[in-house]
């Protein structure tokens, strides 16, 4: 086995180490099963139901996802978006990963509402993370607590389907 599919956790990896100590994610883990975990943004930034969907394995990117990432991608990502467009309301579901601030496969979820602050759409989303930041924009902490709750009870309710390889 090569060493990069060995290495489960990065100790340098601060995604790494919130995914070994999942207790300390603000507002709690949403979803979480052997290859993914699922929280909301940060408290305070960008929108109410912007979410971090991540693998639990150090990996750099969807290029180096063992078989079962791989496999478990398309169907684990389809039913995140379309569980949490029922939950938010939103027209559609942003979804984007660079992984360049942090080199561990990490995806963004977010809701492309009606409304949206600063009439944000398409890449101009991400913007909103930064206007949240330098308090151009309030992001509404209880929008945000509702919205981490329903998803996760949704998610309780209706988890993706786990995909196993022969």
């Amino acid at each position: 086995m090569a060493k990069s599919e060995a290495m489960m956790h990065d100790p340098n990896c601060d995604i790494c180490r919130t995914n070994m100590n999942a207790s300390s994610v603000p507002g709690g883990v949403i979803y979480e099963n052997d290859l993914w975990l699922v929280r909301h943004l940060m408290p305070g930034r960008g929108v109410p139901g912007w979410m971090m969907a991540q693998t639990r394995r150090h990996v750099a990117g969807i290029a180096f996802f063992n078989d079962a990432e791989a496999l478990s991608f398309g169907p684990t990502f389809r039913h995140l978006q379309k569980v949490l467009m029922e939950v938010t309301g939103a027209l559609r579901i942003y979804t984007a990963s660079m992984n360049e601030s942090v080199p561990h496969f990490h995806c963004h979820l977010v809701p492309r509402y009606e409304t949206m602050p600063k009439n944000a759409q398409g890449w101009d989303v991400f913007d909103l993370f930064r206007a949240s930041a330098a308090g151009e924009i309030e992001v509404d902490a209880g929008a945000v607590i509702s919205m981490t709750n329903r998803y996760r009870e949704a998610l309780k309710i209706d988890p993706p389907v786990a995909i196993v390889s022969d």
